[in-house]
């Protein structure tokens, strides 16, 4: 496999959760709760986990470590998620939760760095400081209204140290286990949360149940799907300090252009220099050529 294979998993990724950032919070404002939202996601985890497995005749890994590997990404994964959609959001402001969220690399770099040895070239560390610079300005919105409570940072804490922990063992699963094991595993976990958001979900108000709720959120929440195997793929090949921080800085940037085209939303100066900065760093990480 060509070293060069990680970034076209990576790419793939950012493409797919670009597209789905831009649409990801139509069918919330189209009354379809968050924590069902997530039920659904879960289960649009088995499309891609299917041909996966097929692509390896359905062999999963079930050893002791393949099977402590794969649910701690699984549940690191899922529950972040869970965190996020029924939590996070519904207690605190967004314009303070995803530039918290989504700093979520500089976890997984100091881990991968101090445990797996992880090096990169004088190119690939300058790329890694720029996206993470790029990152909190693209998750950037104005204030509206102040947060009458801090509960929701607790919750983004949660979401950033879990996807932080997860993208630093699926690297190190990666080592050890198939990706396709490892995504299995995501889908069993993601699909065993589930129930806990029905328990979660406040049936007692008004659910649209049209297909511009659940039927909508199964299409947006599929392109997650997809992105989250192929970054197990890219996790494979590549280096944690490259893909982590390159996936969070560019997903943004797609999610920008599209709103852009699609709503007439024009970035503030605040997005665009994050814009700017995290296409800077995804040709510099492109480049970087350090064993």
């Amino acid at each position: 496999m060509s070293k060069k294979h990680w970034l076209v998993y990576a790419l793939i990724t950012t493409f797919f959760w670009g597209v789905w950032g831009a649409f990801s919070e139509i069918p919330e404002k189209n009354g379809f709760p968050g924590t069902l939202i997530y039920v659904i996601w879960s289960f649009t985890m088995i499309i891609p986990a299917f041909f996966a497995l097929k692509q390896v005749n359905w062999k999963i890994e079930t050893d002791k470590k393949s099977l402590f590997y794969g649910l701690l990404i699984g549940f690191l994964g899922a529950g972040g998620q869970l965190a996020l959609l029924s939590k996070a959001i519904v207690t605190g402001p967004a314009y303070l939760i995803f530039p918290i969220i989504s700093l979520s690399p500089v976890v997984t770099i100091i881990l991968s760095t101090i445990v797996l040895k992880e090096r990169a070239g004088w190119k690939g560390w300058t790329g890694i400081v720029i996206a993470l610079a790029a990152i909190p300005l693209l998750s950037y919105q104005a204030p509206e209204d102040g947060p009458a409570n801090y509960t929701w940072l607790i919750y983004a804490l949660i979401v950033f140290f879990a996807w932080g922990l997860q993208a630093f063992y699926m690297r190190k699963a990666n080592k050890t286990m198939s990706a396709e094991s490892i995504f299995f595993y995501m889908t069993l976990t993601g699909i065993a949360l589930s129930v806990i958001a029905v328990f979660m979900t406040d049936f007692s108000k008004d659910i649209n149940w049209g297909f511009n709720g659940p039927g909508l959120a199964f299409l947006i929440q599929i392109l997650n799907s997809i992105g989250a195997l192929t970054i197990v793929y890219a996790f494979r090949y590549g280096k944690a300090i490259i893909v982590s921080p390159l996936t969070n800085a560019v997903a943004p940037v797609i999610t920008i252009i599209i709103s852009l085209i699609l709503y007439a939303v024009f970035p503030n100066n605040i997005v665009l220099t994050g814009m700017v900065l995290a296409l800077v760093s995804m040709l510099i990480l492109s480049f970087d050529d350090e064993d």
